[in-house]
Formats: C-alpha cells, sequence, structure tokens
C-alpha cells in the first residue's frame, strides 16, 4: 500500500540569481515531483471521537463481546449436545452464531483496547485483516438469513416432504458454500484495495473497511468501484428477492392451514423478518455513511482548490 503526494524538491527551490539566463528560466520553474511513501499505520477517526468517554466505551465493548461470546457458545454447545436439535433449523442458527463470534472477535476487542490505552492508529496488516473479516461475516450473515427463510418456506408449504427437501447434509453443505464463496469474492475486494496508492491515511470509521480506504485513493479506483458496485448489488438483490418470495408465499400458506399451526409459523415468520430487516438496514446505514463521508470530502477538495485558484489569479 502506497501513499503518494506531490510537491517540489529542495533543488527546484533554489536561488538562480548568478545562473545563466537560459539556466535560469528553465529552473526557476516549480517541476512536481511523486513522492511515494509505505503506508504503515491509519488513524480511525471514529475512536478519537470517543476519547471523552473512551472508558466507559471500552466498558461496554468489551461486556457487550463477552456477553455475546458466552451466549454464543452456549448456544452452539446445546445443539451440538442435544441430539433432537441436530435439525436444519437449529444448524443454520449456529451458523448465524458462529458468524456473529468471528464478526465480534474482529472488532469489539481492539476497539476496547485502543479506547482504554488511547490508541487511534491501525497498522495495514491488521486494517487489511479486519476489513476482510468484518465484510465476509456481514455478507456471510445476510445469506444465512436467506437460505434460512427458504428453509422455513420448504417447512411450511411441504411439512410431508420437508425432511428430504432439506436434511442436516444439505444444510451443512448450504453453509459450507456460502462462506468459501464470500471468503473468496470478500478477499478479491481486499486485493483490489491493496493495488491502490492512497493520498491519506485518515479512516472516517471506528474499525477499518475497504469503502474507506477506497475513498483515500488518489488514483483511479473504477475497477474498485465496479467490481463493488456489481457485488454489493447481486448480493442485496438476490438476498431480497429471495427473502420477499419467501416470505410471501409462507405467509399465503399460514393463511389456509390451521389456527394454532399458523400463529406457530407466523411467530417463527416475524422474528425472522425483524432480524433480518435489522442487519440489512444497519448494513444500508454503513454504506449510505461512507458514501456520505466521500461527497462531503470531494466537495471539501474542491472548495480547498477553488479557492487556491483564486488565491493566485490575485
Amino acid at each position: 500500500m502506497l501513499l503518494e503526494s506531490q510537491g517540489g524538491t529542495p533543488a527546484d527551490k533554489e536561488d538562480t540569481t548568478g545562473a545563466l539566463p537560459g539556466t535560469r528560466a528553465k529552473s526557476s520553474v516549480m517541476v512536481n515531483v511523486t513522492m511515494v511513501f509505505f503506508v504503515q499505520d491509519f488513524v480511525l477517526l471514529g475512536l478519537k471521537e470517543m476519547e471523552q468517554l473512551r472508558y466507559f466505551y471500552s466498558v461496554v465493548a468489551l461486556l457487550i463481546y463477552f456477553c455475546s461470546m458466552i451466549l454464543s457458545t452456549l448456544i452452539v454447545y446445546v445443539v451440538w449436545a442435544e441430539q433432537s436439535l441436530h435439525e436444519p433449523m437449529y444448524i443454520f442458527i449456529c451458523g448465524l452464531v458462529g458468524n456473529v463470534m468471528v464478526g465480534n472477535s474482529a472488532s469489539l476487542p481492539k476497539i476496547a483496547i485502543d479506547l482504554f490505552s488511547g490508541c487511534t492508529t491501525i497498522s495495514l496488516s491488521r486494517c487489511l485483516t479486519q476489513a476482510y473479516s468484518i465484510q465476509s461475516c456481514g455478507v456471510i450473515e445476510i445469506l444465512t438469513f436467506t437460505i434460512m427463510a427458504y428453509d422455513r418456506y420448504l417447512a411450511v408449504g411441504f411439512p410431508l416432504r420437508y425432511h428430504s427437501l432439506m436434511t442436516s447434509k444439505k444444510a451443512l453443505q448450504s453453509l459450507a458454500t456460502i462462506w468459501l464463496v464470500i471468503l473468496i469474492s470478500t478477499l478479491v475486494v481486499v486485493l483490489l484495495v491493496v493495488r491502490l496508492r492512497l493520498c491519506d491515511t485518515s479512516i472516517q470509521n471506528v474499525v477499518c473497511e475497504t469503502m474507506s480506504l477506497t475513498r483515500l485513493s488518489c488514483g483511479s479506483t473504477v475497477i474498485n468501484d465496479i467490481y463493488g458496485t456489481i457485488y454489493t448489488l447481486l448480493i442485496f438483490i438476490s438476498s431480497f428477492v429471495i427473502v420477499t418470495y419467501c416470505y410471501i408465499q409462507t405467509f399465503l400458506i399460514c393463511l389456509k392451514i390451521s389456527m394454532e399451526a399458523s400463529q406457530k409459523a407466523i411467530h417463527t415468520l416475524v422474528t425472522h423478518i425483524i432480524t433480518y430487516s435489522t442487519h440489512m438496514a444497519a448494513i444500508l446505514f454503513v454504506t449510505f455513511r461512507t458514501e456520505a463521508l466521500r461527497m462531503k470530502m470531494i466537495h471539501t477538495l474542491k472548495e480547498i482548490t477553488h479557492q487556491e485558484t483564486l488565491g493566485k489569479s490575485k
């Protein structure tokens, strides 16, 4: 990862009073020279904004992390130990819980430690690793919710054929496929970021993610933008279409079955909808926030350039 800046060399700025007219004319021209540095650390501005209450936020982050890890471990253990819970629905729940454990481990401990110690920087390797872990977990969670919606549709719509349509083996294979595909596709996103030359080291967040790193580039990000847009739209649109279809079909089926079975199915459906919607809203908020910060940065740079142009014209 490179940091690129522009300026003149000391030789360009030397006084050339005693030089020949031709030499003086040439040396008086400022030549823009590109200086390249290796980026070693990034500054997380989100942590700086929390400095006044950093000890409080540090304790909160640790409490959330330890509570989530204890509850998640307990859920996984109960499903693993209880033979009657070795069914697709509980396997998907374990997949969600395991994904949450990985995502929280990639972010919360470092946030807590950095806040407690007052550190607001992160190394390049840790930044890329954190971005890879967090973004992979976010997409994996979306697709796990999607396969869970399909599983509930099969359970309600085809109760007699359900155990042949969705077995525990198929559930494990589905989760393994989701993890493998997302880990590879997210790795491509990270590798596209690695090749960029950066003009800044300030990240407008408490954690690293590839969108913020891409916005620091002083070169072309066309390939990153195209791949990122296609990747994001493909995930979001396919997930939304599948989940919406499964929800609607499940709801219509619930209207035709007995009251007791209908209430049970609708309760499961509503719980799933709330959880899925909350997660999607959180991801969309982060996405639009990053885009808003990028537009603000571009506007600020345009204003600075315009003021410099006016200053030179005067």
